[in-house]
């Protein structure tokens, strides 16, 4: 009789973003005749910035082509996209990476799901309180976080580094050692950043205690500080001890086209073996690659075109990041994030949950955001709303919670 991987059965519930889109659903059933504005899931509004249309149809028209038609991709994608990358988001702030140190992938989030796949089950994961929910998913769903303690909403293996108003958002180090840390900068969901300082201190501290450190970076195109670093690899010592993982979801809108890359220096080692051939030989195995008109476009944002039109699309969401934050403290919440990040993590009123405000803000203002306890217990009180609306849905959505206080 065949098995089933029983650690799928210990996850509470079903996915964040399921449970809220059952939700809005829900409501939408019952309420037809009302504007659902949605201000929660991250997903991007704009289209594909022109440079990248002209990217796809160009790359379409070779694959239709017997001379350029392209079949499978290289394992580790395409070396005109990772000398792109290599050139524009790491030599040119002063990093060095490789190309062979560069796996494109089709997104972030896959990435940050399978790079766990590398390491023992016996290691120790350490998460920041919130959290992007498929850090601890994939964990779990590996056998690596323990039992969920429903009471507590926490896993018993997990080392949960609780960021709340009393840390500005930021992790301190743990107490209790750890084999594997998750860090996420800009921060999702707070929006948080740290300096480069700050970001050296857990570098030092990583390569200190033999442990890794899994860098989400998807949101560094919002950067607006000078003094927050834009990838990790900033930091000196950062390539022995640190797995970058990067999308082109959120800097150039392709949530519905796919790509992303992680860089695994080849200095990063557990005793002789190299997590680069540990990568690489996972990749080739798991991953066909991202397409080659996929992979076409993406390298198209680096040209001066392609720059110019992905600064004016953040600039865009930016906006939008900054009417959600002065609305929202015009009515009297208090907030942060936003200016880093598209992200803005409000407050709830006094007595009221995080899933009480989703409740309310849906069926009283028929607008939608995160509840701050979908990303762990440091999450409770809070709520998330996304710069990624429409600019003319963000300033009626503001309209709207403006006349609920």
């Amino acid at each position: 009789m065949f098995k089933i991987n029983e650690n799928y059965l210990k996850l509470p519930g079903s996915y964040l973003f399921s449970t809220i889109g059952k939700k809005v659903r829900e409501f939408t059933e019952a309420n037809p005749d009302k504007k659902i504005i949605r201000l929660g899931i991250g997903d991007v509004t704009l289209p594909l910035a022109p440079v990248v249309v002209k990217a796809l149809h160009g790359a379409v028209d070779e694959m239709g082509v017997k001379e350029t038609f392209k079949g499978y991709a290289p394992d580790l994608g395409y070396e005109f996209l990772r000398q792109t990358i290599a050139d524009n988001d790491y030599k040119a702030r002063g990093a060095d990476i490789a190309i062979d140190e560069i796996f494109i992938s089709d997104g972030a989030k896959s990435d940050s799901g399978n790079i766990q796949e590398i390491f023992a089950i016996n290691n120790k994961i350490a998460v920041c309180d919130p959290v992007y929910p498929v850090y601890i998913d994939s964990n779990a769903m590996a056998g690596r976080t323990g039992d969920y303690i429903p009471a507590e909403e926490k896993w018993s293996d997990v080392i949960y580094m609780p960021c709340t108003k009393e840390t500005n958002f930021a992790p301190e180090l743990p107490k209790e050692t750890p084999d594997i840390i998750y860090l996420c900068y800009p921060n999702n969901p707070t929006g948080s950043t740290i300096t480069k300082e700050e970001l050296q201190k857990w570098v030092d501290y990583a390569n200190k205690a033999g442990a890794v450190i899994i860098y989400d970076a998807a949101y560094e195109a919002y950067i607006s500080e000078e003094n927050v670093p834009h990838t990790i690899y900033e930091c000196e010592g950062a390539k022995t001890c640190a797995i970058e993982i990067r999308s082109f979801s959120k800097n150039a809108g392709f949530t519905g086209t796919r790509l992303g890359f992680t860089v695994v220096p080849k200095e990063l080692k557990c005793g002789e073996v190299s997590l680069n051939s540990l990568w690489a030989r996972r990749h080739g195995t798991k991953f066909n690659g991202a397409p080659y008109i996929t992979q076409v476009a993406g390298a198209s944002i680096y040209s001066a075109e392609g720059k110019k039109q992905i600064k004016e699309q953040i600039a865009y969401y930016m906006r939008n990041a900054k009417i959600i934050r002065e609305g929202l403290k015009s009515a009297g919440y208090s907030i942060s994030g936003g200016v880093n990040a598209p992200y803005i993590w409000m407050e709830t009123p006094k007595g009221m949950s995080s899933w009480d405000f989703f409740d309310y803000l849906l069926t009283k203002a028929n607008v939608v955001g995160t509840p701050g306890s979908g990303f762990g217990p440091s999450g409770e009180g809070y709520f998330r709303l996304t710069a990624f609306g429409t600019y003319e849905n963000t300033l009626e959505a503001m309209e709207r919670i403006k006349k609920l206080s």
